[in-house]
């Protein structure tokens, strides 16, 4: 089971670190990275994350503003390079506090600690949900509002969905269906698995690409870019795939 996490940090290098260290463990996706605290909102908004490396010393909003203006914040293991900061770390209930530079066993330690918490709280939700509720397979299609229709649409025949300010176009094999959900909405409802978010406008159906160059996905007759904030995780998952 693995957790979808981000890195926010305003030194480049630490994020890199961060991005080297996450693709040695298994059960990390690393979904995004982001060099300012601001940024990160809109993104927590439309992305389901278990955990954030975050930052306390940036510039104009702190990791700490940050932390404390989610109403429901993920797991959290903060990253510094100062020590005065351990008592708020406490007082926010972050899973863990890492002085940098940080080395890589310390950094496993952390995460170790927090996959722990998530599979003992993943565990327990299962256990509050009565097994009559509990679906044996992910279904196979989802109803969409549509103006005044609502409109079934499987998922094996979805192609991409891209944003277009207030609204979503989910193109399939044979439609362009419009509606006003947005994307966090729709990524709770998709296969992990079989899709994936690719830029801040798209998620893609792996099984629908036809290939990949550079930092481009060809789907039918549409050019799909891969952003550097969805690269990552996007690679982690093609990485499962390839021979």
């Amino acid at each position: 089971m693995k957790m979808n996490c981000i890195a926010v940090d305003d030194e480049i290098l630490a994020l890199k670190k961060i991005e080297r260290y996450t693709e040695k463990i298994d059960y990390l996706n690393l979904m995004g990275t982001f060099d300012n605290a601001l940024s990160t909102l809109g993104f927590l908004r439309e992305n389901q994350i278990d955990l954030i490396f975050l930052d306390i010393q940036m510039d104009e909003f702190t990791g700490i503003q940050l932390l404390e203006s989610l109403k429901n914040p993920p797991y959290i293991i903060l990253t510094t390079a100062y020590d005065q900061y351990a008592l708020k770390a406490y007082e926010l209930d972050v899973i863990d506090y890492l002085l940098k530079p940080i080395p890589f066993d310390r950094f496993v330690k952390a995460v170790e600690k927090v996959y722990a918490r998530y599979l003992k709280d993943k565990t327990v939700q299962a256990k509050e949900v009565p097994a009559q509720q509990q679906p044996n397979n992910k279904p196979e299609y989802t109803f969409v509002k549509s103006g005044n229709k609502t409109i079934k649409v499987y998922f094996n025949k979805i192609l991409y969905i891209e944003g277009m300010r207030d609204y979503l176009m989910i193109r399939t094999e044979d439609a362009k269906i419009m509606t006003l959900q947005n994307f966090k909405t729709i990524q709770e409802i998709l296969d992990p698995l079989k899709f994936a978010r690719v830029h801040k406008s798209y998620i893609v159906s792996i099984d629908k690409i036809e290939y990949i160059e550079n930092n481009s996905i060809r789907i039918k007759d549409k050019v799909i870019p891969v952003s550097n904030t969805y690269k990552v995780s996007f690679s982690n998952l093609l990485n499962q795939k390839i021979l």
